[in-house]
């Protein structure tokens, strides 16, 4: 989660005021954290009240995934009302509306905020399924489910260990093609809005990185709608690189490298309190799911969706 939120802040600056270099400070006046943080943060409450429904009810869910998951955005949004470069268009009246439908939306809204999805599941299917869902409450066009799904995927085999080749050709052979540079893509590349015109730029600005920094770097330098792609690639970046270096443990003990734990540090100057209380429950949950499924404990699967 820390990965979306970083990437969201350093991003905040330039969604605007777009930047073709990778020189630049991570964190300077101006920056913040807009929609794209508090999504992901309602998305990872969502997933934990989930648990928490079906680990106290004595006859299954009493609420359905997608129910809470509405519910905690809905009220996320009324509590959070003007992040910087505010809410879409769309999603703000979806916000506001007594009985929210999906709109028919493939913006990269369903993107920004689904890495808790590939953060919580076991299985690569959960991961997929739980990115469906959490797409599919406001997002609910071909593209934006695709968009959702190919992160959180992304998320999820680099949380496995993954390398980047495997992570790369996942998506290449499922998702879209990645068969660009950032260089050959950083003078021409605008601002897009959509699912199929962000997310496999931000994808690529991961895998051609050399470090969770230079992945944020790589985003920011092309351009572009920097919060939400910076969400994106730093989402994946994050988990990426602590599980490379410490392995899963490592990331549920909130062991990383020291310039990591400072940049960590930054963004957190920037977060409400109650983002950080959630990052670090959803955190404890994920290592706990995780650790029943190894040893094969039965678990309850996050998502079941409304009928």
């Amino acid at each position: 989660m820390y990965g979306a939120f970083i990437g969201d802040i350093v991003g905040s600056k330039y969604e605007f005021y777009n930047i073709k270099t990778k020189e630049f400070p991570l964190f300077s006046e101006g920056c913040g954290y807009t929609d794209d943080t508090i999504m992901t943060a309602a998305t990872a409450k969502a997933i934990l009240m989930s648990m928490k429904v079906q680990n106290s009810s004595s006859d299954g869910m009493t609420k359905n995934f997608d129910e809470i998951l509405v519910e905690v955005m809905q009220d996320f949004g009324r509590r959070y009302p003007h992040p910087i470069g505010a809410y879409g268009g769309r999603f703000a009246m979806w916000l506001h509306q007594e009985n929210p439908r999906p709109y028919g939306s493939f913006g990269n809204g369903s993107a920004m905020r689904v890495s808790p999805c590939g953060l919580a599941a076991v299985t690569m299917e959960e991961a997929l399924e739980l990115a469906r869902v959490s797409a599919g409450v406001t997002h609910n066009h071909p593209e934006g489910i695709k968009g959702a799904e190919a992160v959180s995927a992304a998320v999820f085999l680099a949380k496995c260990g993954k390398s980047k080749e495997e992570i790369g050709q996942y998506i290449a052979d499922n998702y879209y093609n990645l068969d660009f540079t950032l260089d050959s893509i950083r003078e021409t590349y605008q601002f897009n809005e959509t699912c199929q015109g962000s997310v496999p730029q931000a994808i690529v600005a991961f895998l051609e990185s050399e470090s969770f920094e230079d992945a944020i770097r790589n985003v920011i330098s092309i351009g572009g709608d920097c919060d939400t792609t910076g969400a994106i690639a730093g989402s994946i970046a994050w988990i990426y690189y602590i599980v490379q270096e410490e392995g899963y443990e490592g990331w549920a003990s909130n062991r990383m490298n020291a310039d990591m734990q400072a940049i960590k540090a930054k963004a957190q100057e920037y977060l409400p309190e109650e983002f950080i209380v959630i990052a670090d429950e959803f955190c404890k949950m994920c290592w706990q799911r995780k650790k029943d499924f190894d040893t094969g404990i039965p678990f309850l699967p996050v998502y079941k969706a409304s009928e």
